[in-house]
């Protein structure tokens, strides 16, 4: 089953409806989200903004990102090191 993605923007309206006295089955059906997943993103983003929200998106892109550059790095120094000693 295909996953919908939101925006953060969307989320941050999202939990805006719950604050404001929507319960969280109202809410999941209007928009089409499971109740486990609009938890998950009221205990993770619960308080936030939409800018806020964008920001953490970005920055948790940017350190997925950044662990890959590091695996493959850490990958190749490890292959040169094996090529090294096995010259030796």
């Amino acid at each position: 089953m295909k996953r919908k993605k939101f925006t953060p923007t969307q989320i941050a309206s999202i939990l805006k409806e719950f604050e404001l006295g929507k319960t969280a089955a109202e809410i999941s059906r209007e928009h089409g989200v499971s109740q486990a997943a609009f938890y998950k993103w009221r205990e993770r983003y619960g308080g936030m903004e939409a800018k806020d929200l964008r920001k953490l998106k970005s920055l948790e892109e940017e350190n997925r990102r950044l662990k890959r550059m590091y695996a493959e790095l850490a990958m190749d120094h490890q292959l040169a090191k094996e090529i090294i000693e096995k010259k030796l």
